[in-house]
């Protein structure tokens, strides 16, 4: 089983990389023969979508689209900037095709330094998903004060309770994910999908 990762924050020391790689680590160690590939929007590296030109240039796509296509399942990791999932997600959505991810499990975890992280989930839902056939799965998850959870990089003591919490519920999430890639491979080989007469969702 081969998971994609993405961490959706421009940010150069970003908070979303930490549960990125939180993410990567755990898959890494609790599911046997796990393959992970990180993708990390630090810096902004993909410009903005425009129909006209068909996307990012192949020489910035073509690497980020072989590791999708090789793919079994999707997490998206965005922090929550003005109770929106980042531009830089949106605009990740809108390069996917559905050859690369098309009817693949999708897990959202958002972060938040506070006590938000709900936006993200509700307009990731919403949108980013008609053309690319991306198939979120019904468990979410939502970091809340992250800079003192999932290891502090400051030193500073976890928040107890809390941080157990949330790292049980993302490892029981990535558990239930996993269920889902092996599930959506059948839909996969199953010859129902017509991409060529339907190539855009409704």
């Amino acid at each position: 089983m081969k998971f994609f990762i993405l961490s959706g924050s421009h940010r150069q020391e970003a908070q979303t990389l930490k549960v990125a790689k939180y993410v990567q680590a755990v898959l890494a160690r609790e599911h046997p023969g796990a393959e992970t590939h990180l993708c990390s929007l630090s810096g902004n590296p993909l410009p903005l979508w425009d129909e006209t030109s068909g996307g990012a240039p192949d020489v910035l796509w073509d690497p980020i689209s072989a590791e999708l296509k090789a793919a079994d399942a999707l997490v998206i990791v965005t922090p929550e900037w003005g109770g929106m999932a980042t531009p830089g997600v949106k605009n990740f959505l809108l390069n996917c095709t559905a050859d690369e991810i098309g009817h693949k499990p999708g897990l959202i975890v958002t972060v938040s330094a506070g006590r938000g992280g709900t936006y993200p989930v509700a307009e990731l839902r919403m949108s980013g998903t008609k053309n690319n056939r991306l198939v979120w799965i019904p468990e979410h998850v939502i970091i809340q004060h992250v800079e003192q959870t999932l290891g502090a990089p400051d030193g500073t003591a976890d928040l107890g309770k809390e941080d157990a919490t949330q790292r049980k519920r993302l490892r029981y999430a990535l558990r239930l994910l996993e269920e889902y890639g092996k599930a959506l491979q059948q839909v996969r080989v199953s010859g129902v999908i017509d991409l060529k007469a339907f190539p855009s969702g409704m």
